[in-house]
């Protein structure tokens, strides 16, 4: 009898390890974590995992990335099973900031801001943001204050580099004699402080919270198109040459390696304009529209909507797009309670 129940549990076990899957998480700090999810799970179950070790409450904010064909900015599909998803085990995944909001004083939730400032410091470290050597010193500043408390000693280089406060390849001297004396004006800031600071400085940066991609215009030129909450801008050499607000955006769509934006008239034209982009290939054209349709959703709409097939354009897989509420909802939700999305 005690050798049947021993088989017993010992193959209860194995199944419940051969419905598990096993998921290697790292985090914005670096760090790396591991979570074991049913193998049904979806990315959202993922996605809500990893944001409770965490303590985050507001968890619509960020997302989760996997490469995928040495493309390291792939979202995961929070409507999708992960089975469907990965292939071998573990399944690599990287944790990070996804909707950047306008006004980061608006998060309810102390660690929803403090992961947000974590993903814009990850955005300056990698390139993705840049900034003037003042807006560095000014946000290398922040982050000391907010680990390290008042200012005992003077900075050096190693200290900024140990917290990842600036780009090591723009830290001059003069640079670092910066940040030290805009370092000093922070005492009495208490670490909550220091971060809203850093934030609200960070958001006033062009390329806050914008997803970049690589296309080429009508003339063959390389320029990029960031998506970010305010609408689409074209990018060239690291300076935004046009923007174009969501207002005044009336279809986004794609086609094979060809992404499209249409414009409403303005005062002074008669008739709609649309803007043509060449990607590298379909997959970074379907990119592009999906993250173009879940911005404009998460930060333009009362509530999610169903993203229906474009008549005349073939199907290029599945048109849903990972956004389960919008910014309208999460403003709207009482003050005091933060609630997990469904």
């Amino acid at each position: 009898m005690r050798e049947s129940l021993r088989r017993l549990a010992s193959d209860d076990g194995m199944a419940a390890r051969l419905n598990a899957g096993r998921v290697r998480v790292e985090l914005l700090t670096g760090e790396h974590i591991t979570v074991d999810v049913e193998r049904k799970a979806t990315g959202a179950d993922l996605l809500d995992k990893v944001c409770e070790v965490l303590d985050v409450m507001e968890t619509d904010y960020f997302g989760l990335l996997h490469v995928q064909r040495g493309d390291p900015r792939v979202w995961v599909d929070l409507r999708r099973r992960l089975s469907k998803t990965f292939r071998n085990e573990p399944w690599d995944v990287r944790f990070a900031g996804k909707f950047y909001p306008p006004e980061p004083s608006e998060l309810r939730d102390e660690q929803a801001r403090y992961q947000l400032g974590l993903a814009v410091r990850r955005d300056l470290m990698e390139g993705r943001l840049t900034c003037s050597n003042i807006t560095y010193a000014l946000l290398a500043s922040y982050v000391l204050q907010s680990e390290l408390g008042d200012r005992e000693a003077r900075v050096s280089t190693s200290v900024i580099a140990a917290h990842d406060a600036v780009p090591l390849h723009v830290l001059t001297p003069d640079l670092e004699e910066k940040i030290d004396e805009l370092y000093r004006k922070h005492k009495g800031q208490t670490p909550a402080e220091a971060e809203l600071n850093y934030l609200e400085n960070a958001k006033k940066l062009a390329l806050y919270g914008a997803e970049v991609h690589k296309v080429k215009d009508c003339d063959d030129v390389d320029i990029s198109l960031a998506v970010c909450a305010a609408g689409v801008a074209v990018v060239r050499d690291g300076l935004v040459m046009n923007r174009f607000p969501w207002a005044k955006i009336l279809k986004i769509s794609y086609h094979k390696r060809e992404f499209f934006l249409r414009l409403r008239p303005s005062e002074f034209d008669e008739f709609e304009t649309q803007l043509g982009f060449r990607l590298p290939s379909s997959r970074a054209s379907k990119r592009l529209w999906r993250c173009s349709v879940e911005l404009h959703m998460f930060f333009r709409r009362e509530a999610p909507v169903r993203v229906e097939r474009i008549s005349g354009f073939p199907r290029l897989g599945s048109r849903r797009v990972s956004c389960r509420r919008t910014l309208r909802q999460l403003r709207a939700a009482p003050r005091g309670v933060t609630v997990r999305a469904s």
